[in-house]
C-alpha cells in the first residue's frame, strides 16, 4: 500500500485501495460465489483481463485483505483466502448489493443474493461471516 495519501479521510483511504473497477468484484466472488483460485476469477461474467487480475490480487494481498498460499490439492495452483480485514468488508459489499438491487437495472438471477440480504439482514450477514471465517481462517 502506498505511503502518501490524498487525505486521511477514511472514505478516501478506502477508495484508494478498493475504488477501482475490479477489486470489489474479486471480493464479491470470494464472499458470495466461493471463488478462491486465479482461473475461477477469470471466469466471472465481467471478463477481467489476466494482467489486471494478477495486479489486483497482488494489491489485495499486499494490503492484508487477502492471503495467498499453495493449494494443498494442486501444487501448481495458489489459493486465495480472506483475512479478518477482508471478511470485515462483507457488510459493505452486502449494502452495495442491496442498493444496486433497489436502484439499478439488475436481473433476478444477478440480484438474488442481494434480495436475500435485504430480507434477512443482520442474521444472514452474521451467518455468512461465520462461514467465511470457517472457510478462510481455519488452519489447513
Amino acid at each position: 500500500m502506498k505511503n502518501s495519501y490524498r487525505s486521511r479521510c477514511p472514505i478516501s483511504l478506502t477508495l484508494d485501495l478498493l475504488g477501482d473497477r475490479w477489486s470489489l468484484l474479486i471480493l464479491r466472488d470470494m464472499m458470495f460465489a466461493g471463488k478462491r483460485h486465479y482461473r475461477e476469477f477469470l471466469q466471472s461474467d465481467e471478463g477481467i483481463a489476466s494482467n489486471i487480475l494478477a495486479e489486483r490480487l497482488t494489491r489485495l494481498v499486499d494490503a492484508g485483505i487477502l492471503t495467498k498460499s499453495e493449494d494443498p490439492t494442486h501444487l501448481q495452483k495458489a489459493i486465495y483466502s480472506l483475512t479478518p480485514m477482508g471478511i470485515d468488508l462483507l457488510p459493505v459489499l452486502a449494502q452495495i448489493g442491496i442498493w444496486g438491487r433497489k436502484h439499478m437495472p439488475v436481473t433476478p438471477a444477478s440480484s438474488a443474493v442481494a434480495g436475500k440480504l435485504a430480507r434477512e439482514g443482520d442474521r444472514l450477514i452474521a451467518d455468512l461471516t461465520a462461514k467465511l471465517k470457517r472457510e478462510h481462517l481455519a488452519p489447513n
